[in-house]
């Protein structure tokens, strides 16, 4: 029979062992659930964390705009390998691209702000412009035309006016659109020294004589025996030429009228003196009204009596030289005007 004390004995060692048991158990329990658990957090981790690297990547590209533009010289031809730097108005640093075969510029990922554009060119003045561009924005910069700059250094100082005036011309006779078409009456110098008589006539003739002005004759007289205007001139060689000489001489009488003969008596500037800035409206209003506005020879604007009584005045002339059924008094000079 088991005594009471034996019995205890068997109790307590029964109780350490199933104790033991239930360690090792555990343990066991936690080492294989431990890798079904932890691994997914893990991962989830990881996940979250690129899921928002990439949210916050996308919301940058997002936010960044871009600012493109061209370049063009005062003759509107293009200007490729212009350098054009973009800097910002909290940064000292700046990025330079260059303009490419197209005149055409661009900077991508531009920070949203105000920023600032300096353009230039060997051989031409510097254009700059600032701006600001908002989160995401495609901003287009105005067109830049760089021009010849104004020949004012140390070299021209002493200079009288006149002198300088030459200078300018000698410029201005330069200037070609699209490297053609004769441009030599524009200033892009807006306080350009006056001309004198001399040179308002030199501007008339050299525009009068030039190559593709003479061409432009050409095409018009051709239009014109198309159209079979002033009939009187029959067709063929003979009435071409006819043609031809009518419409050289409106070109030339109306050229040294209006930009010679009444500048140099009323002492006013026959030159469009381009404007280069402000809203597309207002720079269409400044052209249209240089036809009745001009400059005068002290840099004050004032009425262009030169073109308006020079228009009437060619107008007037060529009345007398048209073809007897072309001739229509009144209306014929307000028309040619």
């Amino acid at each position: 029979m088991v005594s009471a004390r034996t019995k205890l004995v068997l109790c307590l060692q029964l109780s350490v062992r199933l104790a033991v048991l239930v360690v090792i158990c555990d343990s066991a329990s936690r080492c294989q659930e431990a890798p079904i658990f932890q691994a997914p957090r893990t991962a989830l981790a990881k996940g979250q964390s690129t899921g928002a690297l990439s949210a916050k990547r996308q919301s940058t590209q997002l936010q960044d705009g871009s600012i493109s533009g061209k370049v063009v010289d005062q003759s509107g031809s293009n200007i490729a390998g212009a350098v054009v730097k973009l800097t910002y108005e909290d940064r000292s640093a700046g990025v330079e691209v260059l303009s490419d075969d197209e005149g055409q510029f661009v900077f991508p990922n531009v920070t949203p702000g105000s920023f600032h554009l300096i353009v230039s060119s060997p051989g031409l003045a510097l254009e700059d412009f600032s701006g600001t561009v908002t989160p995401g924005e495609a901003y287009v910069a105005p067109l830049f035309m760089l021009v010849i700059p104004t020949q004012v250094t140390e070299v021209h100082v002493g200079l009288t006016a006149e002198e300088l005036s030459n200078i300018q011309i000698k410029d201005q006779e330069k200037q070609r659109v699209i490297g053609m078409i004769p441009n030599f009456y524009v200033s892009y110098t807006p306080n350009a020294a006056p001309l004198a008589p001399k040179l308002k006539f030199e501007l008339a003739w050299k525009t009068a004589v030039d190559p593709v002005s003479l061409l432009g004759v050409g095409i018009v007289a051709g239009f014109d025996q198309a159209g079979d205007r002033w009939g009187a001139y029959g067709q063929g060689a003979q009435g071409y030429a006819k043609r031809y000489g009518v419409t050289y001489a409106d070109v030339f009488s109306g050229t040294f009228i209006g930009g010679a003969i009444l500048p140099s008596l009323l002492k006013q500037d026959p030159r469009y003196f381009y404007k280069g800035s402000g809203s597309k409206r207002s720079r269409i209003l400044y052209a249209l009204a240089n036809s009745f506005v001009c400059k005068g020879d002290n840099g004050q604007w004032q009425p262009n009596y030169s073109n308006v009584i020079g228009s009437f005045a060619a107008g007037g002339i060529a009345n007398l030289y048209y073809p007897a059924n072309d001739r229509h008094g009144a209306r014929s000079v307000v028309s040619s005007a």
